[in-house]
């Protein structure tokens, strides 16, 4: 619900609420907080904000030059549920404090652009998002990396792998086959009551729920649906949305991941995102055209396909990323688009008759990615598509099995690594910097941080299966 910061001070005054924690986000995309006594938030908090240290923050500033303000907004305070004493949480935005401008490797302030961008363009007024992100709940997850060794263990009780187990009590089998976890009645899906309790404390957080069940792999993969809502909305609902999924979990002694491809051979987690442009309260996809879309739709589909190897360097931002992004477990590895093809990047969803319904759904992004990146670089592809009129092709509503491999190589794919989406955003980045929204500064330090902190660190050390293709060689 809307709130003034009047509003939000009366409620921590009402309420006798003695701490108020402020929430952003870093570069890569994982929230940070800090805590304040209630009496270090007044009126001028909510505009010149609240100064912090943000020498220490991946991406940010160089220790000379670390003044940084949170700004909180508003809309966004609630009581937090996992805090022991009544805390009030706000999420932020950041400002320098020596000049008063929105900080441009902020990435809540970049996504904020990105909508102001596209009211400037007139092609639209408002742009939803409704994501769809994937998640594996594990009881027990191991790991390390040494010198001379290197290992990870992912447990979970539904694992297929885990039916001759001897387990307390005794193995009661009803663990979901690989890929025929979607999805099982109890007792075979050991995770109703959690995801039930997850979804509800999401609701109390004000983000707008839609259902929960079981995904398709072995070993706990889930996902909770949540309603669509505008740009920045949409990435704050998807914060608190990871946010309450680990706490959650943690109360039941499990552990949760977003990445990727953490168990072999089984599919992965992905973060469909479905996305419309709507204009004085009406929708802007619904047309005459293929699946019932508008031409202005099929643009947009066009800059999304064109751009789709520099976008999924916000979208698909980890090396892990592109471990699921390969043929054979329903990944969306082709860069065409379908209204019923799922290993098509784009699909156009069935909507009935409601043009409010009308909509695309960009596969290939998964929830490693920083949200507000993820839906600002989506949104400026899909503009560049209307803005040049970008023909998207012909729609893939082939089955790829049945194609010979000459007409399979006619249809383009994803980027193979992270380091080739990286040099793809090197080379295809105009259609992000020419519209204000990401600085170069910003794209470039993206580049950098990725190379130095993942690309070249995972280069230099032995994979554990290369020691079992390569050891007696």
């Amino acid at each position: 619900m809307a709130r003034t910061p009047q509003e939000v001070l009366k409620w921590i005054q009402d309420e006798n609420i003695k701490i108020i924690d402020l929430k952003f986000i870093d570069t890569p995309g994982i929230w940070q907080h800090c805590s304040f006594y209630y009496d270090q938030l007044d009126e001028n908090s909510f505009t010149e904000g609240i100064p912090f240290d943000g020498s220490s923050i991946r991406g940010w500033k160089a220790i000379n030059e670390s003044d940084m303000c949170m700004v909180p907004d508003p809309n966004t305070a609630t009581i937090d549920p996992f805090c022991k004493e009544p805390t009030l949480s706000m999420i932020c935005s950041i400002k320098e404090p020596r000049t008063g401008e929105w900080y441009n490797r902020d990435p809540r302030t970049i996504a904020a652009k990105a909508a102001e961008y596209l009211r400037s363009t007139g092609i639209a007024d408002t742009v939803y998002f409704g994501p769809e992100a994937e998640f594996f709940l594990f009881d027990d997850i191991r790991f390390g990396q040494t010198e001379n060794s290197s290992y990870y263990f992912a447990d979970s009780v539904e694992g297929r792998w885990n039916t001759g187990r001897e387990e307390e009590g005794g193995n009661l089998g009803y663990k979901p086959g690989y890929k025929q976890g979607y999805f099982p009645v109890a007792p075979t899906d050991t995770a109703q009551d959690i995801r039930t309790e997850m979804l509800l404390t999401m609701a109390a957080f004000g983000v707008p729920i839609e259902k929960h069940h079981h995904e398709v792999a072995s070993g706990g993969q889930n996902e909770l649906g949540i309603k669509f809502d505008k740009l920045v909305n949409s990435a704050d609902n998807l914060m608190i949305y990871k946010y309450v999924i680990k706490n959650v979990a943690k109360k039941y002694g499990k552990t949760v991941t977003f990445m990727p491809k953490p168990i072999f051979n089984d599919n992965g987690s992905g973060m469909h995102v479905h996305q419309s442009l709507w204009k004085d309260g009406q929708p802007l996809f619904a047309g005459d055209k293929y699946a019932g879309f508008s031409q202005m739709g099929l643009w947009y589909i066009g800059g999304i396909l064109k751009h789709a190897p520099a976008v999924l360097a916000f979208t698909n931002p980890t090396t892990n990323s592109y471990k699921r992004l390969v043929p054979g477990f329903e990944a969306p590895v082709n860069l065409a688009y379908s209204q019923g093809n799922r290993s098509a990047s784009v699909r156009i969803p069935l909507s009935g008759g409601n043009p409010k319904a009308k909509r695309l759904e960009f596969r290939c992004p998964d929830a490693t990615s920083n949200p507000y990146l993820a839906f600002a670089a989506m949104l400026c592809a899909g503009i560049d598509g209307i803005k040049n009129q970008i023909d998207p092709g012909e729609p893939l509503d082939v089955d790829i099995y049945d194609l010979s491999p000459e007409e399979l190589a006619k249809i383009p794919s994803t980027p193979g690594s992270l380091e080739a989406a990286l040099e793809a955003l090197e080379k295809d980045h105009e259609f992000l910097t020419g519209t204000g929204v990401f600085s170069p500064d910003f794209v470039e330090s993206w580049i950098e941080y990725k190379l130095d902190n993942e690309v070249n660190p995972m280069r230099l050390r032995p994979h554990p299966y290369e020691f079992s293709l390569y050891y007696d060689c």
